[in-house]
């Protein structure tokens, strides 16, 4: 297996263990919930799109791509 698969490899297991004990403990409550995120629920119709957490997420995934792609 190659160095770097090995590295992506390890790196996303402890993302995943990470994010579950936060998940576990109520960490993330927040998420979800942020300002920007729209909600709009009537009695028959229920709309959510996450579109400040999502940008949240896609500027982690994209530090963490930048970070490894600087250092390995």
């Amino acid at each position: 297996m190659n160095r770097i698969a090995g590295l992506f490899v390890i790196v996303g297991g402890a993302c995943l263990i990470i994010v579950g004990l936060l998940i576990y403990s109520g960490g993330l409550n927040w998420f979800g919930k942020l300002p920007g995120d729209i909600r709009y629920e009537t009695d028959r119709v229920h709309f959510y799109a996450p579109i400040v957490s999502m940008l949240l997420v896609s500027l982690a995934l994209s530090l963490i791509f930048y970070l490894l792609r600087r250092f390995f």
